[in-house]
């Protein structure tokens, strides 16, 4: 027994670091990770069959090994998965009769699933857990990533959509204990690619003129009996809306954005002019004091009015520092914004790509995180507008004080 978990944490070891360095980065989907998620639903799934020490061993040691062809690509990675996991192993003596088993579970993970007895089922299952696991949506993303990056396969929205709709649709579990563990969570990530496809396709639910043709008694009974006409009627308006609200947030956006511009234009328009008021007061009426004190008032009233204006200025424009980084828990409680830099810039790739692939794929959560930004948005403008207004307060009330002073200096000056 001590010698079985010696060979499996051998090999673990081996297969981590061969496809850490092995396998190029472009296959984002086909990492580590990957292989790591197999062994695990290997192991979860293997745990409710009665497998004998040796079954467990062989069935996870196909597991690692399965995807490390990928150092070449994915054409006949299977085939070269199997030579590397007989070099591996025969140099360390591993009985061959297990070694042809391990061999055969790799090859029954090539596509489409062909499974011929339970160690390939429990591996094929083990393969594609992810369709019915929480990291779904992470793995997809990936998926598509690695199509872009090693096949030149960019696909639009709507055909990604189609895409992974058709595969999850037609994949199907081989042991019941996969369909048990992953069947219910895997046909909700279909629904909601179906709901997907129906906001990017909404032509191909019922066009407006087959609605109208329906008799209208069929509608009636359709709010109560879940009629599909009704049904589509009901998600016409959903998707008319969505794209109402879409183009609310855009145009609010567009707006804040552009109020925030207007703003730090203003800032620094004065921070430009009384920058040079300061220094043109300071060369020429500081220096005549001595001839004329009673410039001294007026020349400090009118510096303290420049430098406060200043100060209001550089408020309005300072940089909020923030601390750049949510918890997954936030993410999974729906309190974070990750449209913004700030609340991001100290996280991790992998927990910002699942933060946001968590968002993305939560039309609620996307909606809420849009609007927690504008309502930030709204604040930061606020300020700024609240700064400026005082700014332009000083410097004009400031400005004819100052002028006052002056006038009242020279008039003193001349009538002496």
């Amino acid at each position: 027994m001590e010698a079985e978990n010696n060979i499996l944490l051998e090999v673990e070891a081996y297969v981590t670091n061969f496809i850490s360095e092995q396998v190029p980065k472009e296959y984002a989907y086909h990492d580590v990770q990957h292989t790591l998620d197999v062994v695990a639903a290997t192991r979860e799934i293997s745990s409710h069959f009665e497998l004998s020490p040796e079954e467990l061993e062989i069935i996870q040691l196909a597991a690692w090994f399965h995807d490390t062809g990928y150092d070449k690509g994915p054409e006949n990675h299977e085939e070269r998965g199997v030579r590397y996991a007989r070099a591996y192993l025969s140099g360390r003596n591993y009985p061959e009769e297990r070694l042809v088993e391990i061999e055969a579970c790799i090859l029954a993970t090539q596509m489409p699933h062909d499974p011929q007895n339970l160690l390939h089922r429990i591996l094929c299952d083990a393969d594609l857990s992810h369709l019915g696991q929480k990291v779904y949506w992470d793995r997809c993303s990936r998926v598509r990533q690695e199509l872009t990056l090693t096949r030149d396969l960019l696909m639009t929205e709507r055909e990604w959509v189609e895409f992974e709709l058709e595969f999850i649709s037609n994949h199907r579990f081989h042991t019941s204990v996969g369909q048990d563990l992953y069947g219910k969570r895997k046909q909700k990530h279909v629904r909601q690619l179906q709901k997907q496809k129906m906001r990017l396709n909404p032509q191909e639910v019922m066009t407006v003129d087959e609605m109208a043709r329906l008799p209208k008694k069929g509608k009636k009974k359709g709010k109560k009996k879940g009629n599909p006409a009704q049904t589509t009627e009901q998600q016409l308006k959903q998707l008319s809306l969505g794209r109402g609200v879409e183009t609310m947030y855009r145009t609010t956006y567009r707006t804040h954005v552009n109020l925030s511009s207007i703003a730090d234009n203003k800032a620094n328009i004065m921070l430009s002019i009384n920058a040079i008021i300061i220094s043109i007061t300071i060369s020429t009426l500081v220096p005549r004091f001595e001839d004329n004190p009673k410039l001294i008032i007026p020349t400090i009233i009118l510096l303290g009015v420049c430098l406060l204006a200043i100060v209001f200025a550089t408020l309005s424009t300072r940089p909020k520092v923030t601390e750049g980084k949510f918890t997954r828990e936030d993410i999974e409680q729906k309190r974070s914004n990750l449209l913004f830099f700030g609340n991001f810039y100290n996280m991790s790739l992998d927990d910002f790509n699942w933060g946001m692939t968590e968002m993305i794929k939560d039309a609620d959560f996307l909606y809420s995180s849009m609007t927690r930004d504008l309502y930030y948005l709204g604040i930061v403008l606020a300020k700024k507008y609240k700064f400026l207004r005082i700014c332009y307060g000083v410097f004009m009330y400031g400005l004819i004080i100052a002028v006052v002073s002056f006038a009242l200096a020279f008039m003193g000056s001349s009538s002496n």
